[in-house]
């Protein structure tokens, strides 16, 4: 009789089939634009941050239920990381795609995520291959994961919250506030924030590990 998949994994699961549809909903509707503003792009941006949001929740649960309930699994630990991976990376495609006023912004995001994603993936595996170390994510390494998740909802959600701030000072007042709508602060601080943590966590591990990486062997 087969065994059933236990819930961490069927979360890790979860998280990774909803990036395709992060993807669809991100790139298949309007881009951001102050010049023309179309409500599809915000109905499509706070879609996208709910699922991006429900995904990493999906992120928080699974590791702390699996080492809670003891069951870590060989599948486990290979489908988590990818998931993670893709929610990330995928969900910033999306954001390159709708943001054209954040591009430069969002191509040195995705050149940073992925280069220190592929080098801390090929640590892992010749310090598991050499010495059967696994590496384990440290306080860094959460922490950058936590403000990835930060910046990527903060650059979905600040359009709208500045788009509904304008539809309720019209409606107050008669016109809106002064506000330059093609200005996005807390976009710049979060995103900037969570490259420098992005960029400190894999220094962090390259220095931890890099006695697996003899180039004598």
């Amino acid at each position: 009789m087969k065994k059933k998949m236990n819930l961490p994994n069927k979360l890790s699961l979860t998280r990774l089939c909803l990036v395709p549809v992060i993807l669809v909903v991100g790139m298949l509707t309007p881009k951001y634009s102050i010049v023309a503003p179309s409500i599809s792009f915000y109905i499509s941006a706070i879609v996208c941050a709910a699922l991006f949001i429900a995904a990493s929740i999906t992120d928080m649960l699974d590791g702390r239920i699996a080492r809670r309930d003891g069951i870590v699994t060989d599948f486990g630990k290979f489908i988590d990381p990818i998931a993670d991976k893709f929610m990330v990376i995928g969900t910033l495609f999306v954001l390159l795609y709708k943001f054209e006023n954040l591009e430069l912004l969002m191509i040195i995001s995705l050149i940073i995520v992925v280069f220190r994603e592929l080098a801390i993936t090929a640590i892992r595996m010749v310090a598991t291959s050499s010495s059967g170390v696994v590496l384990a994510a440290n306080m860094l390494g959460k922490v950058k994961t936590v403000t990835q998740i930060v910046a990527i909802s903060t650059v979905l959600l600040e359009p709208v919250v500045q788009w509904i701030t304008k539809l309720i000072t019209e409606a107050v007042v008669g016109h809106s506030v002064a506000w330059r709508y093609d200005i996005l602060p807390l976009t710049w601080v979060s995103v900037a924030l969570s490259l420098v943590m992005t960029v400190w966590s894999g220094i962090s591990y390259i220095r931890s590990y890099w006695k697996y990486l003899d180039p004598q062997k």
